[in-house]
């Protein structure tokens, strides 16, 4: 009761990456270079799908959902990370903390979500094509779309909550860049050891569970590609191999974060920024450049000037 009733926190201050003003810099003009890649890349994406027929079936509405993600998810921690490059004292209310830290958890839910009905899509075109169009129609795929929302949604809250419910009163230094669950409740004045086990049976059961069903769905798909023709064979393997790419870029930091308990490395900045930075640019470079539907639709567009058009209107 005496840490209740002690003065709550109003603003944290964030360490950053670096206190060198020339890495600071350099940071700024790759990250924020990095970030700008990342919208046009996704948008790009997300248009050649909208403006292209033949792509609007479950595998390319999967693809552009998860191209909407990407950019929020990248946009909720890198313009404050870019922001906080170029000032001396990086701060962010309490407020704003916790409004990060939701929206943070609910973009990387839904991704998670998401990647792992990528695999089960792939999974039903792969091993019982007949029944595809049956099993993987459009109601079904807005079904699963609006499924991996609410779930995000459910997880986020979950996190905020462990998160809002502990006094803090000080100090109020976060050794990161933006806010998350496991060095906001670092700073609370009080026991957070059931908090952090709550957090981490929580984030960490998503990542491992949907990993495991990942990795056992691709794996019934490699099994199953030894009775299909060596063209299906080689399809089949290009796309799924970009799937598995993805979610091993994905997956990796986010169980190195999430499965273990209240503990700090030194890789923690390092796995991070790899996470919300670099993460969401390789995805639209991974599935346009090895994927042969999304180049020709990209260059039949660029041949109707719809990407002129885009241009003039920004």
């Amino acid at each position: 009761m005496d840490a209740l009733n002690q003065t709550r926190v109003t603003e944290f201050v964030f360490l950053g990456l670096t206190d060198n003003w020339e890495l600071k810099i350099l940071f700024f003009m790759i990250f924020s270079n990095i970030y700008v890649l990342t919208l046009w890349g996704n948008i790009l994406i997300m248009v050649t799908i909208v403006f292209t027929e033949h792509l609007h079936i479950p595998m390319y509405f999967f693809l552009s959902n998860l191209s909407f993600i990407d950019i929020c998810h990248s946009s909720v921690t890198v313009p404050k990370m870019l922001e906080g490059l170029l000032l001396e004292r990086k701060t962010i209310s309490f407020d704003n903390c916790i409004a990060q830290l939701f929206f943070l958890h609910l973009f990387a839910c839904a991704e998670i979500f998401l990647l792992t009905i990528m695999a089960y899509d792939r999974y039903i075109a792969i091993c019982t094509p007949l029944h595809y169009t049956n099993v993987m129609n459009m109601r079904v795929c807005i079904q699963l779309v609006f499924a991996l929302w609410l779930g995000g949604t459910v997880h986020s809250l979950v996190q905020t909550f462990l998160t809002i419910h502990l006094p803090y009163c000080g100090p109020n230094i976060i050794d990161s860049y933006f806010c998350d669950v496991p060095p906001v409740i670092k700073l609370a004045c009080t026991d957070t050891y059931l908090t952090g086990m709550l957090m981490v049976s929580n984030s960490g059961t998503i990542s491992l569970t949907c990993f495991l069903a990942l990795v056992t769905s691709y794996t019934v798909i490699l099994v199953s590609l030894r009775k299909q023709s060596a063209e299906g064979r080689w399809k089949a393997l290009s796309t799924c191999s970009a799937h598995f790419v993805v979610v091993a870029l994905f997956f990796g930091p986010c169980i190195f974060i999430y499965t273990r308990p209240d503990t700090s490395f030194s890789l923690d900045k390092v796995v991070s920024v790899f996470y919300t930075v670099v993460t969401p640019l390789l995805n639209p470079l991974i599935y346009s450049l090895r994927n042969e539907e999304i180049k020709s639709a990209i260059k039949h567009l660029r041949q109707r000037r719809v990407f002129f058009f885009m241009k003039r209107c920004t």
